[in-house]
């Protein structure tokens, strides 16, 4: 550990026994412990005093201050009640931070963007275990965000940017990127973390669309379409789509709709990219 590094952590270690706090597992709490990272993140979103963030889970505040000193307006929703005297406290010096106690899929995110009069940043370290339901919630509801930057679980990230061909591309890919730009800003190994988690973690910044990249008759049915096309890794487009419960077609009525769109009836879902599903989706349902 380095000098910087050290100091964030015995920083968080003293505000942790001075306040008696004690991790919660159900809320999948792991503090940031390294400066470095938080200047990522804060690069990573690009933030300045122009800004309206909204950041989840902010635990003991470390991020939140390094938001407040940007002198952007910050809303900290936490969802652990103990935590609130904490941030409350430690907090109380800066006036362009509120902090709400609340489960941040409950909150009204469009109602806060109307009050700051602007879409808001999105800037947060995720706990694992609710990451894509945040994300998707943010990104399916399109809520007026402008950019979301956060913490979470390495795998996820490198899925949610991964492209045809490789071996992390899958539907969340798919999902992901029909409703924003996704890269992975910083890998961020567990030792950056207060306990350490199992696991390493990634940056990712999501840059949400002004236009889809592709235009889709019926949303929810393209998702599950696409759903079921990685349903069995390594089998066939055509094996997975018409042995799926979610939709009668039949071999002949797929190969049909491959041969229209100039698709070998061999190919696989991890080769097609958003546009090629769409297409072949178009083809099938019209």
């Amino acid at each position: 550990m380095s000098f910087i590094e050290t100091t964030l952590y015995q920083k968080t270690k003293d505000i942790i026994n001075r306040y008696g706090f004690i991790f919660k597992k159900n809320f999948g709490q792991n503090f940031l412990v390294d400066d470095r990272v938080l200047d990522k993140i804060i690069r990573a979103g690009e933030i300045d005093a122009d800004d309206a963030v909204l950041e989840i889970g902010p635990g003991i505040g470390t991020l939140t201050e390094a938001l407040a000193m940007s002198g952007a307006r910050v809303t900290a929703v936490e969802i652990d009640r103990t935590l609130i005297p904490i941030l409350e406290n430690e907090l109380r010096g800066f006036k362009n931070v509120r902090i709400i106690n609340e489960d941040i899929l409950r909150t009204d995110v469009r109602g806060l963007s109307e009050e700051y009069g602007r879409p808001l940043k999105v800037i947060a370290n995720l706990p694992y275990y609710i990451t894509t339901p945040i994300i998707m919630n943010l990104l399916e509801k399109e809520l007026p965000v402008e950019l979301i930057v956060v913490m979470i679980q390495k795998e996820v990230a490198m899925r949610m940017q991964a492209k045809p061909g490789s071996k992390d591309y899958g539907s969340l890919s798919i999902v992901t990127q029909y409703f924003a730009d996704a890269y992975v800003a910083a890998n961020v190994p567990r030792n950056c973390f207060m306990p350490r988690p199992n696991v390493d973690s990634a940056l990712i910044r999501l840059k949400p669309h002004d236009v889809k990249p592709v235009e889709v008759s019926d949303r929810k049915m393209f998702f599950k379409f696409v759903k079921a096309a990685f349903s069995k890794r390594r089998k066939t487009l055509v094996n997975c789509i018409t042995t799926s419960p979610d939709f009668d077609i039949s071999k002949e009525k797929m190969t049909r709709a491959l041969t229209e769109v100039n698709m070998d009836e061999r190919v696989r879902g991890e080769s097609l990219s958003i546009e090629e599903f769409a297409l072949l989706f178009k083809s099938l349902f019209g």
